[in-house]
């Protein structure tokens, strides 16, 4: 995911579906001079993290 993406995400008020590691992950914040996201599962929200945007990837799910 790109740096832009991410921040669009994580301003947005509609959940999108973005994963990392192959887990469902919530963007909390965007530093743009990292490149880093924080980010928690949703299974576990108390163990929040950075990661560098580009190790998220958003998957766009079809209802």
């Amino acid at each position: 995911m790109d740096l832009r993406r991410a921040k669009e995400i994580a301003s947005s008020p509609v959940m999108a579906h973005v994963t990392h590691d192959g887990h469902q992950v919530y963007i909390q914040s965007v530093d743009d001079g990292s490149g880093k996201a924080r980010v928690y599962h949703l299974k576990n929200p108390d163990h929040r993290y950075e990661v560098h945007v580009g190790e998220l990837t958003e998957e766009h799910v079809v209802h």
